[in-house]
């Protein structure tokens, strides 16, 4: 019974579809990093770090479900 838990639990972490979101957040965190050095408007600072702090969070979730 523990391994069967076990397998199942290995093959939910290997899903492929959590992988996908660790580079969707992956492309959009560094979208945000590269436009800090676009200019010097305040506009897309701003821009640049919620695109930064959307792409950690999406990061930090799909860690998270691979962890449970």
């Amino acid at each position: 019974m523990e391994d069967s838990l076990n397998n199942n639990s290995t093959a939910e972490a290997n899903n492929p579809s959590h992988y996908t979101t660790i580079t969707l957040g992956i492309i959009i965190g560094l979208t945000g990093i590269f436009l800090r050095f676009t200019g010097e408007s305040s506009m897309i600072s701003i821009i640049s770090n919620v695109l930064w702090v959307v792409g950690s969070v999406i990061c930090l979730r799909a860690v998270l479900k691979i962890l449970k």
